[in-house]
């Protein structure tokens, strides 16, 4: 949104215009100034003159000479431009005159004829874009004055950041309603009266989707001459980086910027049957745009039609054949209430982005429409000549009220501290327009007008609070009352991050999206959950077209992008969510997104020793890393047990396991996926359901060591290939007792002294009593329940007996 201070002068008499301080001042209300533009005057010498005759050049078809008056002189000025004739008020550079850029005017022999100064084009003087032509000055301006003191400059202009929370203070009166809150001052609107003729309208305006279309004004001016704005009007449109087109259709868009209300005019001579209705598109249905685009109309899309068809999209931009030309005699003006979220579909369905409906997808007032409607005729009427016509229409689907807000005194002590109270509250939120009345022994029922859409619960009425006394105001204490802090989750979350940094492995933040294709290259299957993929429908780029559902193909671009750029050695992990579609548990209206921990490592990782590189990386170098994480977060009741995953190498791969559900799986990538990949060597990676981890622990217990002695022995067990050691331990450890303190495998064998499908583990256990030394009987009594265990539930069998 740009500012102009020559323009806010309009509505509000500033006490100072030092741009250092009001930018100052924007930045304290919550609108951050982006760019501050000086508009100078880039020329002197130039005086206002009137031409008195044209005639052709006698030696070039495309010149003619012009005799120009200041009303002190005449003199002969070649020129090139033909948009005026004799009578035409110019602006006339003598000779010595300096235009924009420093160009020096003097006399010149053009063809034989001499030219004693230049009539100039806006380009030429620094106060527009437009050299087509001559700038033609309004009909009664006053010859030989000068030009300069007929320029509303010097002034600045304020680029501002507008939050997509305030549609009103994308205007004028909205930045002036602003700054008179913060300064406490007076500001003023606009005149919206119009004189209106006996005869009325014949316009009939019919809103078939109240959805979509809240309200609609449609108001008549007859008898109207287009053609160009004055040069007040275009000056002030081109600060604000809006292109004059006409005297009708500059109203319009000078009375957005200026009130904040989008509106469109009609040639109503073109709207068939004198007939509005807003509905939803048909089938079939075209509409050419003023943009010159032959656009293909959705049912979704909401559009301004007549008896013969669509007219315009509605709030986002107007029809080719309703436009307002030079023929157009009788101007219909809209002004409408939109409903944002349809406006903002639209406009992204056509990829079609307007001033208006960047106002009209955040929310404009729905009850501005009837006073911007009557500025727009009553301007109209004194620049294109004219009659508003009475009987304007206001057809009123949705009405729109303010509303209340209850705020207490505790409310906005909790959040921004002591001295505040309901006295100063009110006195604050009353120079914003809000109306307070008391509620109770400390509350207030605040009156929200319908312009502010942003302020429905109490703690924005808080921040409102907090922004006109002023950030830097506020005491440095800490708030009381109830204050947040990290959850068990967040602190084992922080404990996760801190161990894998630690570690070595980096954290990266790869985009939520990815690529079909990448699905592919991991060798996923169809049936695989997986490929339940969210596509969207407008993605940043064509590759990345779909929310991803795991969060390896992320991890694997990035170590491709640094192995490309010469680094050998990547780990990596990543926290995020992954996207299904399938509605969420917890809310069925968004899909379901489960968090998850994913890590890569590609080359060496881990510390190198003495005379000894670092370890390449191999799945046990990603199971070491994951007990680390297991002992750090106390994961012992989750399980790695051999398993298998699309896109894993098959017999070097580990499934987690926690109470019989598979939530993870950690591994080597499979070649083939790998290559796809561009990664050279073994790469192992993980992706592991982030909440079982976070999951809160009970909380260590206190075990008083025992005294005694331990009893450490060896056994060694035959069992299938299929059994896991962990299972093996798991047995036997339960047989003993709750005297095993200790439980390790030491060692695995397979050969044909054994048998073919079969292996022996080895395993050192330590047993030890709290209360007593252990015997020797009852060691082997505890050793025989521990072998009786494993024959029975693992078929195992004692190696040596076997």
């Amino acid at each position: 949104m740009k500012v102009s201070l020559r323009w806010l002068a309009d509505f509000i008499d500033l006490p100072t215009d030092d741009p250092d301080v009001l930018a100052d001042v924007f930045a304290s209300l919550g609108h951050e100034v982006e760019g501050v533009e000086r508009l100078d005057v880039e020329f002197r010498g130039v005086r206002t003159a009137e031409v008195v005759e044209v005639a052709p050049h006698p030696d070039a078809d495309r010149l003619r000479v012009c005799k120009v008056s200041t009303g002190e002189e005449t003199v002969d000025v070649v020129c090139g431009a033909w948009n005026f004739e004799a009578g035409a008020i110019v602006a006339f550079a003598e000779p010595g005159a300096v235009l924009a850029g420093n160009f020096e005017i003097g006399r010149r022999t053009i063809r034989g004829v001499t030219s004693h100064g230049m009539i100039c084009s806006e380009q030429e003087l620094g106060l527009g874009e437009d050299h087509r032509g001559i700038l033609v000055l309004d009909p009664g301006t006053e010859v030989g004055v000068d030009f300069a003191g007929l320029v509303a400059r010097p002034d600045t202009v304020f680029d501002l950041s507008i939050t997509p929370n305030r549609p009103d203070c994308m205007s004028m009166l909205g930045i002036a309603r602003e700054l008179a809150a913060y300064y406490e001052i007076p500001y003023r609107v606009p005149p919206a009266d119009v004189d209106e003729a006996e005869t009325s309208t014949k316009v009939t305006i019919t809103i078939e989707d109240p959805t979509g279309c809240y309200r609609f004004v449609g108001r008549e001016v007859a008898d109207v001459t287009v053609g160009p704005s004055p040069l007040w009007m275009r000056l002030r449109l081109q600060a604000a980086g809006v292109r004059p087109i006409s005297n009708v259709v500059d109203v319009s868009n000078y009375v957005m910027l200026e009130m904040g209300q989008p509106l469109h005019t009609f040639d109503l001579d073109e709207v068939a049957e004198e007939t509005i209705i807003v509905r939803r598109a048909r089938p079939g249905e075209r509409l050419r745009t003023l943009d010159g685009i032959d656009r293909e109309l959705h049912p979704d899309d909401l559009v301004v039609a007549d008896a013969a068809g669509p007219s315009a999209l509605a709030g986002t931009m107007g029809g080719e054949h309703s436009e307002v030309s030079d023929r157009t005699r009788r101007v219909l003006i809209e002004a409408a209430a939109w409903d944002p979220p349809t406006i903002m579909y639209m406009s992204k369905r056509h990829g079609l982005r307007s001033e208006a409906s960047s106002r009209f997808e955040r929310g404009v007032d729905p009850n501005l429409a009837p006073d911007a409607a009557a500025r727009a005729a009553r301007l109209i009427v004194e620049l294109a000549g004219g009659v508003a016509l009475g009987g304007a229409r206001d057809v009123v689907a949705v009405p729109k009220e303010p509303w209340t807000v209850d705020l207490t005194t505790k409310d906005v002590a909790r959040v921004l501290g002591t001295g505040f109270d309901r006295d100063r509250i009110a006195h604050l939120l009353g120079r914003l327009g809000l109306r307070s009345e008391p509620r109770g022994d400390d509350g207030l029922s605040v009156t929200v007008p319908t312009s502010r859409p942003d302020l429905t619960r109490p703690i924005d009425l808080v921040e409102e609070v907090a922004r006109l006394w002023g950030y830097d105001r506020f005491d440095e204490t800490v708030p009381f009352g109830r204050g947040g802090s990290w959850t068990a989750e967040q602190r084992r979350e922080q404990v996760l991050r801190r161990t894998l940094t630690g570690a070595g492995v980096y954290q990266a933040v790869p985009l939520s999206f990815m690529r079909i294709e990448d699905l592919d290259a991991l060798g996923v299957p169809d049936d695989d959950e997986r490929r339940a993929v969210i596509r969207l429908k407008n993605p940043l780029r064509d590759e990345e077209s779909a929310l991803r559902t795991t969060l390896l193909p992320g991890l694997l671009r990035a170590a491709r992008y640094n192995v490309s750029h010469g680094t050998d050695d990547v780990a990596l992990f990543e926290i995020g969510k992954v996207f299904f579609a399938r509605s969420s548990p917890d809310d069925p209206r968004v899909p379901e997104q489960p968090d998850r921990l994913a890590f890569i490592l590609v080359g060496t990782f881990g510390p190198g020793e003495l005379q000894r590189a670092p370890r390449p990386v191999d799945v046990f170098v990603g199971t070491a890393l994951w007990r680390l994480l297991s002992h750090r977060l106390d994961l012992a009741d989750i399980d790695l047990v051999s398993g298998s995953l699309p896109g894993l190498h098959p017999g070097r791969t580990a499934a987690l396991v926690s109470d019989g559900t598979t939530i993870g799986h950690i591994g080597e990538l499979h070649p083939a996926a790998a290559r796809a990949f561009e990664l050279p060597g073994r790469v192992v990676v993980a992706e592991v359901a982030l909440a079982p981890i976070l999951a809160p622990r009970p909380a260590w217990q206190f075990a008083e060591p025992s005294i005694y002695p331990p009893v450490t022995f060896d056994l060694a067990f035959v069992v299938a290939d299929q059994v896991a050691a962990a299972d093996l331990i798991r047995v036997t450890t339960a047989a003993a007792g709750g005297l095993v303190e200790e439980a390790r495998t030491f060692d695995e064998f397979r050969g044909e002294s054994i048998g073919r499908g079969r292996k022996s583990l080895a395993v050192t256990f330590v047993l030890r009593a709290a209360d007593r030394t252990l015997s020797g009987d009852e060691v082997a009594e505890v050793r025989r329940a521990m072998v009786e265990a494993a024959r029975t539930e693992l078929n195992a069998e004692l190696r040596g007996e076997t």
